[in-house]
């Protein structure tokens, strides 16, 4: 399916490409989030007329991640779980976690923009991890997990 992009798309394209996807991750995925639009004539000629606007929408939410990531980084949370004596936890440390640690400090984060490279963290001890704010904008926090004995 060939549909116009209103917005970057990590892997796919910049705001205004015209692209050939497959048809379910249109339908389901692009379209329903408002990220793209069927390449029509009428659409495209749409899309033209509303460029200027799409692009000063696309630069607020780049300039709202950078400040963000200006008061993420370098940043260390701390996640209490419940740990053995060898300090292996019983559980793990997850996205959802990470994320709802950074929304008690105040930080609007959605658990799909933390990245856990070598999936969940299942030893006490500080870890590396990555928040992508934006497309363009990744900033990098420690999360220190301590153990808690049962």
């Amino acid at each position: 399916m060939q549909i116009i992009l209103l917005e970057k798309v990590v892997n796919l394209g910049q705001l205004g490409d015209v692209v050939r996807v497959r048809d379910g991750y249109a339908r389901n995925f692009l379209i329903p989030q408002g990220k793209a639009k069927r390449a029509t004539d009428t659409a495209i000629k749409e899309f033209e007329t509303r460029r200027a606007e799409l692009e000063k929408v696309q630069a607020d939410k780049l300039a709202a991640a950078q400040a963000l990531a200006e008061k993420l980084n370098d940043m260390t949370i701390q996640v209490t779980e419940k740990a053995g004596v060898d300090g292996r936890l019983f559980g793990s440390v997850t996205n959802f976690d990470i994320a709802e640690g950074l929304k008690k400090q105040g930080f609007e984060v959605e658990k799909g923009m933390v990245r856990l490279p070598n999936g969940p963290l299942k030893t006490i001890g500080d870890a590396k991890v990555e928040v992508a704010l934006h497309s363009d904008v990744v900033v990098e926090i420690t999360v220190s997990v301590l153990g808690e004995t049962a």
